[in-house]
């Protein structure tokens, strides 16, 4: 998905990411929502949970990889694609500037909060605990807790 172009087999893969991740929100317990998930392309690990009200981007799940015993709580948006700003011009429709797309890591024990918004090309830590209504818009590192807009790591549980 790394280009902008429209083709069929786009079109139908977007089609059935939509019916899956529609699917998924309708289920309940979590282990249900599972099987829905990872036929969009997303990597799950075992033990995971993702909340019902989790948004997920529709465009290219398959950028997204959640270790084991990672809990993703209620009204969290993970997305894979942006507009690409560096070409943006006073004046210029911002739907002009092309997306960029990657990929999205949350590894094995790590906890999103309520709310939280994970931006495109992060990559989260084993164990890291995210806050409610943060916005990852960097790397968070292993077994930490990251709060705020944009979220800043403020406690660190590894002894150094």
């Amino acid at each position: 998905m790394a280009n902008n172009h429209r083709t069929i087999s786009n079109v139908l893969r977007g089609v059935l990411n939509r019916i899956c991740l529609g699917l998924a929100r309708m289920l309940f317990p979590a282990q249900l929502r599972m099987p829905f998930y990872k036929a969009t392309g997303m990597k799950i690990g075992k033990g995971s949970k993702i909340a019902a009200t989790v948004d997920i981007d529709r465009s290219a799940p398959e950028m997204i990889t959640i270790g084991e015993n990672v809990w993703v709580t209620r009204g969290v948006m993970i997305l894979c694609h942006q507009r690409d700003l560096q070409a943006y011009e006073v004046g210029k429709p911002v739907m002009d500037c092309p997306l960029v797309y990657k990929p999205v890591v949350i590894n094995d024990g790590a906890h999103i909060g309520i709310g939280a918004i994970i931006m495109p090309g992060v990559t989260i830590g084993k164990g890291a605990v995210i806050g409610a209504g943060s916005v990852v818009t960097r790397d968070i590192p292993d077994y930490c807790v990251a709060v705020g807009s944009p979220a800043k790591v403020i406690k660190s549980f590894v002894k150094e």
